[in-house]
């Protein structure tokens, strides 16, 4: 998603846990339970506050109500949880069948945070019904939320929990570790073949990946390694929102700067280098001008370059340099789908330390330097989210179009189709075919 500046209103809600996804669009939702079950003897994390809704111009959307959660994850701990419901109006979708609903590829799950704090969460996943849980090990374990033995749903709101680091069944006590191997049961030795079918995950920087393969082939490629520096940089910031959508359509805006000018308003868009495409990998660089209004008396300009790495239809990674300010920020944004309809988009930020911002306002140089970058932090992430409820609107009415009629600057759209045809069943060898 492009960058946008301004500020947001929020009070830190004191010991609160991170809410990964909280969300519903249409007649019927799809929450994401968290607990321990009735059976648990381990404390369960506390429940957020509820924070009066941020009223936003979302005309348009399918008579119902989007709800949003957002997080502030720094030096180990949730600082700060937010929850903001925008109400909605409007009639019919007209979107079209998109293509395959779960692309291949890695798909973002839950921080390890809230994991921690939950200790075993619930959440609908690529269509899947998941739990998620950490063990003694620090390991953790995403698996499908249904016990080999019988059957039994194994999450928290079914009395699923996690004793000393395993699973166990609320049906009959069966034990499972985070290999999804039964290591114990009540009455009798555990059976061999009774595991727990597990998603091979990846972590970066404390938020935990999954790969959903076509037809469950082992992953065919990898996220690039937690390698990223933390010193000298906030914490992160999450955001998650859920709407009718899919993931190539809201990737697509990685390639797409024409959008930016038309739908964010943003000024001097120039691509820096052609589209690069190697294997999962695609990157897009670009520079563009942002100009904000603050408290309707000022304006601040923006110059930013921006450079997009983008491994797959789930993980947009965006390394952002204010040349103007001399500031550093970090961007993620997480498509995922839900159900074959929603996705949860999760934008993430992070912001490196503020010592010698060159202006005064823009930069903060007026706070302490410890405050600059978690203050500016929010202010991007507010901003960020402004822009995507902008693409909400278009993405939740938007009719896919397997062959659109481009003009001349539309070129990397292209390219980006057929980038995306590595990650739809054609390609994995079945006789569906589908071309993007």
């Amino acid at each position: 998603m492009p960058l946008e500046w301004g500020t947001q209103r929020d009070k830190p809600s004191e010991g609160t846990a991170e809410a990964d996804v909280v969300g519903e669009v249409g007649n019927g939702s799809i929450p994401q339970q968290t607990g321990q079950g009735i059976a648990s003897s381990c404390e369960s994390g506390r429940a957020a506050p509820r924070r009066e809704p941020t009223q936003l111009d979302v005309h348009g959307l399918t008579g119902a109500t989007l709800k949003v959660s957002s997080a502030s994850l720094g030096h180990g701990h949730a600082d700060e949880e937010e929850f903001q419901e925008i109400p909605t109006t409007g009639g019919e979708s007209t979107s079209a069948p998109s293509p395959p609903p779960f692309p291949e590829g890695w798909y973002f799950v839950a921080s390890r945070q809230s994991v921690l704090a939950a200790k075993l969460t619930q959440k609908t996943w690529m269509g899947e019904n998941i739990v998620v849980w950490c063990d003694e090990n620090g390991r953790i374990c995403v698996a499908e939320a249904v016990c080999p033995h019988l059957g039994s749903d194994l999450g928290p709101a079914a009395g699923g929990r996690v004793c000393d680091g395993r699973l166990v069944c609320p049906f009959h006590g069966f034990e499972f570790d985070a290999t999804g191997r039964c290591v114990a049961t009540p009455f009798a030795r555990p059976p061999r073949s009774a595991r727990l079918r597990v998603f091979h995950t990846q972590e970066i920087l404390g938020l935990i990946f999954a790969w959903w393969g076509i037809r469950g082939r082992p992953p065919q490629w990898h996220l690039p390694a937690d390698s990223l520096e933390q010193s000298g940089w906030s914490g992160i910031r999450i955001q998650t929102t859920r709407f009718p959508g899919h993931p190539q359509e809201t990737t697509e805006n990685s390639v797409d700067l024409a959008h930016l000018r038309y739908v964010h308003g943003y000024g001097n868009v120039e691509r820096v280098a052609p589209v690069s495409v190697d294997g999962a990998y695609l990157q897009s660089r670009f520079n563009f001008r942002s100009t904000r209004a603050i408290a309707r008396f000022a304006t601040l300009n923006f110059d930013l370059s921006a450079n997009a790495h983008i491994f797959g239809l789930g993980y947009s990674f965006v390394d952002i340099h204010e040349r103007s300010i001399g500031m550093d920020v970090r961007l993620w944004v997480l498509a995922t789908p839900v159900d074959g309809t929603l996705i949860d988009l999760s934008l993430v930020s992070q912001v490196r330390e503020l010592h010698s911002p060159r202006r005064w306002i823009a930069g903060l140089r007026f706070l302490p330097t410890r405050l600059r970058a978690p203050v500016m932090n929010k202010f991007i992430a507010s901003q960020q989210l402004q822009d995507v409820f902008q693409d909400v609107v278009i993405w939740s009415h938007k009719r896919y179009l397997s062959r659109p009629r481009l003009c001349r600057s539309d070129g990397e759209v292209t390219t980006f189709r057929a980038y995306c045809n590595q990650f739809y069943p054609s390609h994995a060898g079945d006789s569906e075919t589908y071309n993007p």
